[in-house]
């Protein structure tokens, strides 16, 4: 049986990290691809980037795992740049672009953000042609075939749509979600011969969170609290 579950944006939310895990393990998948973001806005990045390195048989890099090897004069980035150990960042570095994978005739390819960029957002409103491009190979992904199926994460919101070349989708944030407050993740079922992907939602103890938060001295907190409780974004 062949069954992946796709993660992405944990953004140091071990609280919701836990969850999911949890729900994955107990469904019987052993299969777990993570799609970049393990750090930053949550309190816990070392931990959720240790829960990764146990649990997860590919990981590729978000935008916030590299600009976090940075210096910053931010104090808000500085505070999660502190509480990283050298290993963790040695980690981050570690981590690829994209990862691609052949399942039933299919080229799948997973990334963060876009075939380009960690950094370049594709929404779910965005024109057409803007939207396709994320079908197109690039410098960072290699000239191989176009994928027919391609995951990303980034803007925390759940969604797949069809078009003639392939399938687009967005796994949701497992952390950080921006369109309804539980944590979110996909599965790929390559059991019987096609590519089956089901969306999952996952409910934690939010209030638990922002406890820890608080005590931690969490900078930005009330946004924080606001994407958690009201999936309100910080930067709307």
């Amino acid at each position: 049986m062949t069954r992946i579950a796709v993660i992405s944006d944990i953004h140091g939310n071990k609280s919701a990290l836990d969850a999911v895990m949890k729900d994955i393990h107990h469904r019987g998948i052993e299969r777990i691809f993570c799609l970049g973001d393990l750090i930053g806005k949550g309190p816990q990045g070392s931990e959720c980037i240790q829960v990764v390195r146990e649990n997860c048989e590919k990981v590729v890099r978000g935008n916030w795992d590299v600009f976090i090897q940075n210096p910053a004069e931010d104090d808000f980035i500085q505070w999660f740049q502190d509480r990283l150990t050298k290993e963790d960042y040695n980690y981050l570095e570690s981590l690829p672009f994209h990862i691609d994978l052949e399942l039933n005739d299919q080229l799948l390819r997973f990334f963060h953000a876009s075939p380009r960029s960690e950094f370049e957002r594709i929404l779910p409103f965005h024109s057409i042609e803007k939207r396709l491009t994320m079908f197109e190979n690039s410098e960072q992904t290699g000239l191989t075939h176009p994928p027919d199926i391609v995951f990303y994460g980034d803007v925390h919101t759940t969604f797949l749509h069809t078009y003639e070349c392939g399938i687009l989708c967005n796994t949701g944030s497992v952390g950080n979600s921006l369109d309804l407050t539980s944590a979110s993740y996909a599965i790929i079922d390559g059991s019987y011969n096609t590519n089956a992907i089901q969306f999952i939602r996952v409910n934690y103890d939010r209030e638990a969170e922002l406890e820890l938060s608080k005590k931690a001295g969490l900078p930005a907190y009330d946004k924080y609290r606001d994407e958690l409780l009201y999936a309100k974004y910080r930067n709307a």
